[in-house]
């Protein structure tokens, strides 16, 4: 393998989701010369895959429409759900360094600009300091166009949609397309979108796509390299007045070995290790597979294990952004998680284990229902996989796994055992492996607490999260019985949008060493360090919100120690 030396920069950033691409950009404003480097043929990472949501507690967007928040509310929700598993002064950083980096983004850049989601709750919003109407953004539509000759290099989505452009707040409506005008509207909308498009060629890009494109515009506007094909081997070390630094990154770039020297400081955002068994069996809860993971491909711990060979320490290994989901089958290849959001909600569903018991509130936000399925996971009552069972009135009333009400499901779904079809709740349980007689109790009891609208055995349908994709026109949104044939089943297994834990990161995102003392010149944000959320997952967005706003403050420490001017606050706004 031949050896060359490429060119110094002050900042060198590993990783292009939105994370890595947030603290570069935070670096070129401040006046450093940065590059990005990214293991793929493709930039965007696990962010393209993903809704392209950030949680922001305070953020102007929100104070814009009306809705009150402040930082007292937002450390009580913090306090009360992520807790002491996180340093009060980190979890305040975020806080405080959330809405400025909106605000800068906004001010310094033409494209990194957001909605707000109104009315899509924390995930916990009946915890003290929890808002019903959240405090999540999304990214406006963009046109792919814009990108020019970066367009075949942004990572593809997971899921094909043939050209139909779909946000967060359009999801929300269009799942009640059967019951609500604001669905039917919703639909009529995307249509109008998809047209529209063929019409004068606009790529109308949505959700992670589009915050994807839009930073990577940001960068282009500010000549910032984006490598791609270039693999992490190792991080230089180096000392400088006895101390010993991270002086930049040795990397593979078609075939030969690469150094990128960074003068001021290197930041890790390389995403997790969803895709390596190895790191899965040694980390995870069993059982675990690399096949349950939505993170994009070769997210394998790259930044992890480098970071962890010069010493740093780890945290939070153990954990995931959980999402139970359906292993949707794809010609020609492997299955693909698909995580039911609105499918959960909606009524007439249920989940049972292998003894064909309910085992916890169906509607619960996807990460606590991923643990529920651990915990609840027994050798005479498996929840993994878990059953979600569903009746024919629910199927023509609600979207289920990407097919409309009352659009037909594919056949080869049944054919490949993916969807299970029966006319009696007997056949049904003979089909998925439970207790006939058991399955028909869970069922009778589940459908008398749905007419009563209770649910007293797991209060599903008590908490304004689990309206949210519910149906407003049942009297609890989250609850009808299952009592119109056929049934149906679908396995849900125990996956991930991402692994959670990698290097433990001080309030700077300096990365720490066994002894809890930070690695001069070291830096790490996104799924390869240590999440500021801890075991729980607080809100729409709480992993890119993170993710970003700990790449910009580390790019401000960086500028900040280098003595490079810059402002906590940019000098107008222009929200608009």
């Amino acid at each position: 393998m031949s050896t060359k030396h490429a060119d110094e920069y002050d900042v060198v950033v590993v990783g292009s989701g939105a994370g890595g691409m947030a603290a570069a950009l935070a670096a070129s404003i401040r006046g450093l010369s940065v590059a990005v480097v990214e293991k793929a043929h493709y930039y965007g990472g696990t962010t393209a895959y993903s809704g392209g949501g950030i949680w922001i507690p305070c953020n102007p967007y929100q104070a814009r429409a009306g809705v009150e928040d402040d930082l007292d509310r937002a450390r009580r929700y913090l306090s009360a759900t992520v807790g002491d598993r996180v340093p009060a002064s980190r979890r305040e950083r975020y806080l405080i360094e959330g809405p400025r980096m909106i605000q800068e983004f906004d001010e310094r850049t033409r494209w990194v600009r957001w909605r707000y989601l109104q009315g899509y709750p924390d995930y916990f919003p009946e915890a003290d300091g929890g808002l019903v109407q959240g405090r999540s953004l999304e990214p406006p539509i963009v046109d792919g166009r814009k990108l020019g000759s970066m367009r075949p290099q942004l990572q593809p989505p997971l899921l094909d949609l043939k050209g139909l452009a779909i946000t967060a707040s359009d999801v929300h409506d269009l799942a009640m397309i059967g019951r609500t005008w604001a669905g039917k509207i919703t639909g009529a909308k995307l249509v109008g979108r998809l047209i529209a498009s063929k019409v004068t060629g606009a790529e109308y890009l949505a959700i992670g796509q589009a915050l994807v494109a839009r930073l990577r515009l940001a960068l282009a506007d500010r000549n910032v390299p984006v490598l791609l094909s270039t693999e992490l081997s190792e991080l230089s070390v180096g000392h400088e007045g006895g101390v010993r630094r991270v002086t930049g990154i040795r990397c593979v770039r078609n075939g030969e070995s690469v150094t990128l020297t960074a003068k001021r400081g290197v930041i890790l955002a390389a995403g997790g290790f969803g895709h390596s068994q190895e790191m899965r069996e040694q980390y995870l809860l069993k059982p675990t597979d690399s096949g349950w993971t939505q993170s994009s491909p070769g997210q394998v711990g790259d930044a992890i294990k480098a970071g962890m060979a010069i010493g740093a320490e780890v945290d939070l290994m153990d954990r995931v952004w959980g999402s139970p989901s359906a292993m949707l089958p794809i010609p020609d290849s492997p299955p693909l998680p698909i995580l039911p959001l609105v499918e959960r909600a909606a009524p007439g569903t249920l989940l049972v284990n292998g003894a064909g018991e309910r085992f916890a509130n169906e509607s619960l936000p996807y990460d606590a229902l991923y643990d529920a399925m651990y915990a609840n996971n027994r050798p005479d009552a498996g929840t993994i996989p878990a059953w979600f069972v569903f009746d024919q009135r629910a199927k023509d009333r609600y979207l289920m796994f990407t097919t409309l009400p009352r659009q037909k499901f594919p056949k080869e779904w049944e054919s490949s055992g993916f969807l299970k079809r029966a006319q009696s709740i007997a056949e049904l349980a003979t089909q998925i492996g439970v207790p006939a007689t058991q399955l028909g109790r869970t069922i009778s009891r589940f459908n008398g607490l749905a007419e009563n609208g209770r649910d007293a055995d797991f209060h599903r349908g008590e908490s304004a999260y689990d309206h949210y994709y519910g149906d407003p026109r049942m009297p609890n949104p989250n609850l009808a019985p299952l009592d119109k044939p056929p049934y149906y089943a679908i396995a849900l297994y125990p996956c991930d949008l991402s692994t959670k834990g990698g290097l433990m990161v001080d309030d700077d995102a300096r990365v720490l060493d066994k002894d809890r003392r930070p690695i001069q010149g070291l830096y790490a944000t996104g799924n390869c360090s240590a999440s500021v959320m801890g075991t729980t997952y607080v809100g729409p967005g709480a992993t890119l919100g993170p993710a970003m706003v700990f790449g910009y403050t580390a790019a401000k420490h960086i500028a900040s120690v280098s003595g490079v001017g810059s402002s906590d606050r940019p000098t107008a706004s222009s929200l608009g």
